[in-house]
């Protein structure tokens, strides 16, 4: 007997066909969940994956469950595996020049913020985290956006040197404080994951100046880069699993490169970003 084939809708376009052994797994890495919309053979037209009997209660996991600090966890979660990133051309010059537009008029810079990172976030799978979302609240950057964007009128007018070294180090508290309130709203089906990020901001200092310093020597810094991602992953606190990175520097070299180059020609910058988002994410793992 033939192996039953299954199809499922995701961004608007139709995926498949896949067997059912691999419809299956696609089921427990969470890229097909219950609102998800799935066609086979024998069926009328397309229903939600939750609604076919047989096929998502057979494949689901077990009710979340929150554990002790505060973290939301599903059997789901317990598993390792490589994160990926997939998101179309179209779909995200379109969306890049918008947030680039928001940023730029400032007071609409949280709004598009949240609303690039919710889309982006959508584009990642991890494993036994399905539907990735985020949580954070615009009003929460505003003061953030306000106070850089009257920082750089005081540099403007005043035009002390002073004041702009100062704006780089209020930059790089700025990123520290952004990677701890973007990690702390890390949700997935709703639920938000409890992760926190642990590391100092002494040391994201150090790592910044490591990071101006390794550029003298013209290919240092992608080595310095790589220890960095290391370091970023080892202080994501709240999950079971440890987050790790396994590129290399010789890795983010060759491809820094190749990106540097495309990117001067302008338009080939979508493919590029992608390329280098999804290596980014190949080396990103859950492991024990």
């Amino acid at each position: 007997m033939a192996e039953r084939s299954w199809f499922f809708a995701a961004s608007g376009q139709q995926q498949g066909p896949y067997g059912e052994a691999q419809f299956r797994d696609l089921i427990a890495r969470g890229a097909v969940t219950a609102d998800t919309l799935v066609w086979s053979e024998g069926m009328a037209g397309w229903q939600k994956a939750g609604e076919v009997p047989g096929l998502f209660s057979a494949s689901s996991t077990p009710p979340v469950i929150a554990r002790a600090g505060g973290a939301v966890m599903g059997a789901g979660g317990y598993g390792g595996g490589t994160l990926s990133i997939d998101f179309g051309i179209l779909d995200y010059v379109w969306r890049t020049i918008v947030f680039a537009i928001g940023v730029g008029l400032v007071i609409p810079a949280p709004w598009a913020i949240v609303w690039y990172f919710n889309w982006l976030l959508s584009c990642v799978h991890v494993p036994g985290r399905p539907n990735l979302s985020f949580t954070g609240q615009p009003m929460t950057l505003l003061p953030w956006v306000l106070g850089i964007a009257v920082l750089y009128a005081l540099i403007y007018w005043v035009d002390a040197q002073g004041l702009s070294n100062a704006m780089s180090l209020v930059w790089i508290a700025l990123d520290w404080l952004f990677i701890r309130w973007f990690v702390a709203n890390l949700a997935s089906n709703g639920q938000p994951l409890g992760l926190k990020f642990a590391g100092s901001f002494w040391a994201y200092l150090g790592w910044n100046i490591l990071l101006g310093l390794s550029v003298i020597t013209i290919v240092g810094w992608a080595w310095v880069a790589a220890a960095m991602m290391r370091w970023y992953c080892r202080r994501i606190e709240g999950t079971r699993r440890q987050v790790v990175f396994k590129g290399t520097g010789l890795e983010y070299l060759w491809r820094g490169i190749v990106t540097a180059i495309a990117s001067a020609f302008i338009i080939p910058i979508p493919w590029v970003a992608r390329w280098m988002a999804r290596w980014i994410a190949s080396q990103t793992q859950l492991v024990e």
